[in-house]
């Protein structure tokens, strides 16, 4: 079955960085689009960063130049790099693939930026 597993999350100061990953199986991965989503308490889950089978990425507005997505194919692995974290960037991150009418989803791993 398909399985997401994300880490890396953390607390951390304003400014500080962290690094998620979220590593898949069960899934083709190389062919594979894989976002990066958050949800905020109190708030709905929101895009944060896509990256598609052929490199395409995309970044929400909040965290262009500061978020850097990535993937690594031959480690079936996507990554979160988080520079320059702010205290609105708490969150638990989620990893995400869809997969034709299917959307899979990793547990989350918390991230707590502190002013």
């Amino acid at each position: 079955q398909v399985q997401l597993v994300e880490s890396g999350g953390g607390l951390v100061q304003a400014g500080g960085s962290l690094r998620l990953s979220c590593a898949a199986s069960g899934i083709i991965f190389s062919s594979n689009n894989m976002h990066w989503y958050r949800q905020a308490p109190g708030k709905q889950r929101e895009l944060v960063a896509s990256i598609t089978s052929g490199g395409y990425i995309n970044y929400a507005a909040s965290v262009k130049g500061r978020f850097t997505i990535s993937r690594d194919n031959a480690k079936n692995t996507v990554y979160l790099q988080m520079n320059s974290l702010k205290p609105e960037d708490t969150a638990v991150y989620y990893c995400n693939a869809p997969r034709g009418c299917e959307n899979y989803w990793g547990q989350g791993t918390q991230v707590t930026v502190s002013s």
